[in-house]
């Protein structure tokens, strides 16, 4: 027999089993409700983070910041529209704003979005719908940046496709905000164009110019264009220098010729610094990159030795006052006689001797000034072009690729060279000129150093 239960109880019973099909309902709500909710915020927040990137990638393009400003907004509406479609899983997602700030040469991007949705067992409850937000904020930092371009002889063939690289190179960075300097180097080194000491910004349109009329002939002066690539940072005042101050490096081929004032066998016989070149036949003018003679009476012989008494023990280029203080110990900076890293003496006596100690002070003096730029704050990146970077050469066998590491402090470069206490740059290696533009892309990405 069943028992019987009281009319009253019975109602009790009826009540308490309405009150748990709500809660049920409810907790199977909150189960598909919030679950759908969790992937639309997820999509959301994905999506956002894209327009965010994409809108602190966009800000360079532009000539003023009007003009950069709706392009990082025209980029964040593109990047937010294809991650997250109309209609996912109900909702309609919403790109609310997305604002461009520039404080000095920084950038900051803040984007906002939203995605209202429907809800379904949860309207037992009396909720109709549910609206996930979002919020992604990116930092472009500010930035002083020196671009040494190689155009030696070597790179004649490669000219159209380093000269593309190049401007694609310069497109990437704000026209109103980065401060930006262009040299170029063969046998001599040339700024075409100085960077701004004090107002923000760089004049892009004259960059590109000047990229397009370079002339590929000449040596290897790689000391020329990282002397005045760290001279061109140093000339901006301590207080007004950026958080990021760079040199970028590009180069084909090992360093075969250094700078100075050097003293011939027959008494002021030569009084101006020029280019020596392990290749040429005299001394070449420093301020223009092709070999340019500098006069008869700097005429080197095909036997240096009859020409140079002797090696300078500094590197004395552009001392201040020129030949009569070529010898100041007060601006005696980068040693050219030296046991490290490799040994230099001035003993031009035979044309072995003069080629060995030439050589390697070729490859010493660049990466010195490197050395001493990282010490200052800069960060060196380099990019080679060739298989010649990774074949043994010169007088100790060594690949040209290594002074390229050793410029910018990888861990991957010789362990004589790098100190993970300094600034630690990157060196991309372009085997052929189709690597050219993704090797200068790569470069920009971790100079940029977009932050969320």
């Amino acid at each position: 027999m069943h028992p019987i239960i009281p009319k009253r109880q019975r109602g009790a019973v009826a009540i308490m089993a309405a009150l748990g099909m709500l809660v049920l309902l409810a907790v199977a709500g909150l189960v598909v409700d919030g679950g759908l909710a969790y992937l639309v915020r997820a999509r959301l927040d994905a999506a956002v983070d894209a327009a965010a990137l994409a809108a602190a990638r966009a800000v360079p393009d532009g000539d003023n910041q009007s003009a950069q400003i709706a392009s990082a907004q025209a980029a964040a509406a593109d990047f937010f529209a294809a991650n997250i479609a109309s209609g996912y899983m109900l909702s309609q997602p919403q790109l609310l704003s997305t604002t461009v700030t520039f404080n000095g040469g920084m950038a900051t991007i803040d984007v906002r979005a939203q995605a209202p949705m429907p809800l379904s067992l949860m309207r037992v409850l009396g909720f109709t719908s549910l609206t996930p937000t979002s919020y992604a904020q990116t930092i472009r930092q500010d930035l002083d940046m020196a671009f040494v371009v190689d155009t030696s002889g070597s790179l004649y063939s490669s000219g159209a496709a380093v000269r593309s690289a190049a401007k694609t190179f310069l497109n990437q960075f704000n026209v109103t905000q980065d401060r930006v300097a262009l040299i170029h180097f063969a046998s001599g080194a040339e700024v075409d164009n100085a960077i701004s000491t004090s107002a923000r910004g760089f004049n892009r349109t004259s960059m590109l110019q000047n990229v397009t009329a370079f002339n590929f002939s000449g040596g290897t002066a790689s000391v020329e264009g990282m002397w005045w690539a760290r001279k061109q940072l140093n000339s901006i005042p301590s207080a007004s220098r950026s958080t990021q101050r760079v040199i970028v490096f590009f180069s084909d081929g090992e360093p075969t010729s250094l700078g100075a004032y050097f003293d011939f066998n027959t008494a002021l016989d030569c009084i101006t610094a020029g280019s020596l070149d392990l290749n040429g036949n005299g001394l070449y003018s420093l301020s223009v990159s092709e070999a340019t003679p500098i006069s008869s009476k700097c005429t080197v012989s095909s036997t240096i030795a009859n020409s140079i008494k002797k090696l300078p023990d500094w590197y004395n280029a552009h001392n201040t006052g020129g030949y009569l203080f070529r010898n100041d110990a007060s601006q005696r900076e980068f040693p050219i006689v030296t046991s490290t890293p490799r040994v230099v003496t001035n003993d031009m006596s035979n044309d072995t001797i003069a080629y060995r100690n030439i050589d390697r002070a070729s490859r010493n003096l660049p990466e010195a000034v490197a050395a001493k730029a990282r010490d200052e704050g800069i960060t060196v990146f380099t990019l080679g072009l060739g298989a010649s970077l990774r074949q043994p050469g010169g007088y100790d066998n060594e690949k040209g690729e290594d002074v390229l590491k050793c410029m910018a402090n990888v861990a991957d470069g010789p362990s004589r060279c790098y100190n993970a206490a300094k600034p630690v740059g990157m060196y991309c290696y372009a085997a052929t000129t189709a690597d050219l533009t993704p090797c200068f892309s790569r470069l920009a990405s971790a100079i940029l150093r977009i932050s969320k």
